[in-house]
């Protein structure tokens, strides 16, 4: 009777729990308008102040994004192993016992999207192929998969130190389909393979996993090598890149160029954050040893790069936190056989990206289960999420609607003085952002693959196209959003959609 109580309050407040983003978020969205009416001096007030961070962020994000240019510029020139030799000290792991496990989840990616994938694994410098070993994480339920698995294995086994492939079974009691349960079920596959059956050292195995457009860096796993070789906080690591959505950029539509140019300058800038909190995204490494210990992804999670630090965080104590090697991941953006698909599955992309608002619930939870961790680790920890999650879904809406509404609906409030200049001060504010939008467009251009020639129409029609910000922004990543959280909030869940990617 007792276990029952239990089990239903733990169900309550884990249901609360997964109402505050999307709470949080309509209060935030309709503020302006309720506020307008009955409190308009606060509503000004806070519109302001969001305004005054807006510029903060976007000036940061500027200058993170050059200092990130630069780093990456200096990164492609370094000998890693030269420099390995040269800083390796009492600690440091021999370069030559490294072994990389490298994932690669996929359902029904073709041959040639994962050979691509597998051609800038084969090309990696300063770096033996020995050490490499691939494993191709196919789903079972793909129609497929042991044709598509035994082709790619054909051509490419003499390439790396091993080829491997598993085949994750459908229907597993607890799990939702998606790429943790695929991760999970191959990582524990080779583990198991490697570590208990031949006896390769697990704390000497770093494991990547990718997604199966991601191009690798030449030298990313070189880096790697060193990072992993000489940290002596290895075990407690994530190493992330920076992921730019440059694989087929100009073969999406231009909504979607919008917000990919966007988030890959602005990723890039977020692993600078000097308050060292931003996590691991779709591609990065660990040690297996550190994934061992934590129990591997969580298989009933849609959203699993986050998750899975957050489980490693709070299993190691507090002790994980994510370096960046500034060798930049290429992948795909959103993109169907049509103009109208390619906006949908970028739309389906975000949306699911969105749903990671229930890392919140947990976050909490796990922040209150471990008080050992000190509290502003777990607190600025919780935040971080809380913030990125609160913000993505309303910044639009503040922005647009919160200097302009107050006034429009409150004639009263109009005819004050702060009624009166609160549109002028949004205005003149959004307007010195303008420098560093055109900075992280300039940014993301220097930063392309140089190999892809385009007409220069084309190339002048990019910078026109960006009058259309707002709409893209609202239609590709606003709305999206928007519509997760409300899910999550009505109590409707999300299903794993594989993101189109022709």
């Amino acid at each position: 009777m007792l276990r029952q109580l239990l089990e239903k309050h733990e169900a309550k407040t884990q249901r609360a729990l997964e109402m505050l983003p999307g709470t949080a978020t309509w209060i935030v969205i309709f503020f302006p308008l309720w506020g307008g009416l009955f409190i308009p001096k606060i509503v000004a007030y806070f519109t302001i102040a969001f305004l005054v961070y807006w510029f903060y962020r976007s000036f940061q994000g500027m200058f993170l994004g050059i200092r990130g240019y630069f780093k990456i510029r200096r990164s492609e020139k370094i000998d890693w192993f030269q420099k390995y030799l040269e800083e390796k000290q009492e600690g440091s792991l021999p370069w030559e016992k490294i072994k990389h496990l490298v994932l690669i989840p996929n359902y029904n990616e073709s041959v040639e999207k994962i050979s691509r994938t597998l051609d800038h694994l084969a090309d990696q410098k300063n770096f033996k192929k020995e050490q490499m070993i691939v494993v191709l994480a196919m789903e079972e339920r793909a129609n497929g998969s042991h044709e598509r698995a035994e082709q790619l294995v054909e051509s490419y086994r003499q390439k790396f130190g091993r080829l491997l492939v598993t085949y994750h079974p459908d229907g597993i009691v607890g799990e939702v389909k998606g790429k943790a349960s695929n991760e999970a079920w191959a990582a524990k596959w080779a583990k198991k393979l490697l570590v208990d059956q031949e006896g390769e050292d697990i704390e000497n195995i770093v494991i990547t996993t990718c997604d199966a457009d991601a191009c690798f860096h030449s030298k990313y796993f070189s880096a790697l090598t060193y990072a992993f070789a000489t940290n002596r906080n290895r075990y407690f690591r994530f190493w992330q890149s920076p992921m730019f959505n440059h694989n087929n950029f100009w073969k999406i539509p231009a909504f979607v160029r919008i917000v990919s140019t966007l988030s890959n300058v602005l990723h890039l800038s977020f692993i600078q954050e000097p308050t060292n909190l931003f996590l691991n995204y779709s591609t990065y490494s660990l040690s297996l040893s550190m994934l061992d210990r934590t129990g591997y992804w969580d298989t009933d999670v849609i959203p699993e790069d986050w998750h899975i630090f957050l489980q490693c965080f709070f299993a190691q104590h507090g002790k994980v936190e994510v370096e960046a090697i500034f060798l930049p991941t290429s992948i795909d953006a959103p993109e169907d056989k049509t103009y109208l698909g390619s906006l949908k599955s970028r739309y389906q992309q975000c949306k699911r990206h969105a749903w990671g608002a229930t890392d919140i619930p947990y976050a909490v939870k796990q922040a209150i289960r471990h008080p050992e961790i000190p509290f502003l680790s777990r607190f600025f920890r919780v935040y971080k999420i809380i913030e990125c999650h609160l913000l993505w879904p309303t910044n639009w809406f503040i922005l647009t609607l919160g200097a302009w509404l107050p006034p429009t609906i409150n004639p009263i409030f109009e005819q004050t003085t702060l009624g009166y200049n609160l549109p002028r001060i949004a205005r003149i504010v959004l307007t010195a952002c303008l420098p560093s939008l055109l900075v992280i467009i300039l940014l993301d251009i220097a930063l392309r693959p140089k190999k892809v020639k385009i007409p220069f129409w084309l190339f002048i029609a990019e910078f026109l196209q960006w009058v259309f910000m707002p709409v893209a922004s609202l239609l590709m990543a606003i709305l999206p959003a928007l519509d997760s959280q409300t899910r999550l909030l009505l109590g409707k869940r999300l299903e794993y959609k594989v993101t189109e990617k022709v």
